[in-house]
């Protein structure tokens, strides 16, 4: 099998790999050169995988690590338990900078995205590189940030559903997502751990600082978010049916463009079991509520 052709898309995160058939009879030499991809770009892409099904994407996706089930509360794929659908016909909208799962103790090493339905126009996804976005921090910030701890939770934002174009679906949404409520205290700069790297975790499941008053967590919040997403930082595609991108979860945040007014968007996504996050001081994240373990489920792992 050819090597696998790797182009860099934007200057600080992205890469678009070519010259691969993604499956789960991938070599091992390919499939560690993905990996090496996927730490180095920390998010790429792949065109015109249209004969993947998610029984594919599965498989594929085990060859990088133990796949979770598809969501600690959202049903999964039919009946298929590690895959998450995301139908966007529902009137679902994730449109806030967030890293997947972090409300629980180990968010996942990675997320696989198939795309099964996209818009003409619009729909596209961005992806933030949060090492870098530590990086260029002011030395003052970045030592500040690195000793801040921040509690992340699944409760939802019922500001939110005010807004909403439809607030009844919202709102049903709402309490299935928070149907169980996690909470986990995480170091706001964790130490990636396969390359050393200092990167940022918070995005929108991040709701305070610990110690800080409500007002000044939420202002902290904002300020590391913007330079989280600051456009240098970051990548944008734009899908076609049979695209995957996969990113490191440790390393990045994203969120989708909500610019398709409605028209059919559709993906499936399978995340691969993470381990607990450690702060730059070797501190490990600590679990405040809910009981995560099912969402790594044995008996659900034995099925594709």
């Amino acid at each position: 099998m050819p090597h696998p052709v790797i182009s860099q898309v934007a200057g600080h995160i992205g890469a678009e790999v070519s010259g691969i058939r993604l499956g789960g009879d991938l070599p091992a030499e390919i499939v560690e050169e993905i990996r090496a991809a996927l730490l180095r770009h920390k998010v790429i892409f792949f065109r015109g995988q249209e004969h993947l099904d998610e029984h594919g994407q599965v498989a594929f996706a085990r060859l990088l690590g133990a796949p979770t089930t598809a969501h600690p509360t959202v049903p999964a794929l039919n009946a298929n338990p590690l895959v998450l659908d995301l139908d966007y016909r529902s009137g679902q909208k994730v449109d806030r900078w967030h890293t997947d799962v972090t409300f629980v103790d180990r968010p996942p090493l990675a997320s696989v995205l198939r795309a099964v339905t996209v818009p003409p126009a619009g729909g596209d996804t961005l992806w933030a590189n949060t090492v870098t976005a530590y990086e260029n921090l002011p030395e003052e910030l970045a030592d500040l940030v690195k000793s801040l701890r921040a509690v992340h939770t699944n409760q939802f934002d019922y500001a939110r559903i005010a807004t909403s174009a439809d607030p009844e679906w919202t709102r049903k949404y709402a309490e299935v997502f928070a149907s169980t409520v996690f909470e986990t205290e995480h170091p706001v700069v964790r130490v990636h751990p396969e390359t050393g790297e200092r990167s940022i975790l918070l995005g929108d499941f991040a709701k305070r600082i610990v110690g800080l008053s409500a007002d000044v967590s939420a202002t902290v919040i904002r300020l590391i978010q913007d330079q989280v997403t600051r456009v240098e930082n970051t990548v944008r595609w734009r899908w076609s049916p049979g695209d995957v991108a996969i990113w490191d979860n440790r390393a990045t945040q994203h969120r989708v463009v909500h610019d398709f007014d409605g028209r059919p968007r559709r993906l499936h996504r399978v995340t691969v079991a993470g381990d607990i996050p450690v702060g730059v001081d070797g501190r490990p994240s600590v679990v405040l509520s809910g009981d995560a373990s099912a969402y790594l489920s044995p008996s659900a792992l034995a099925t594709t």
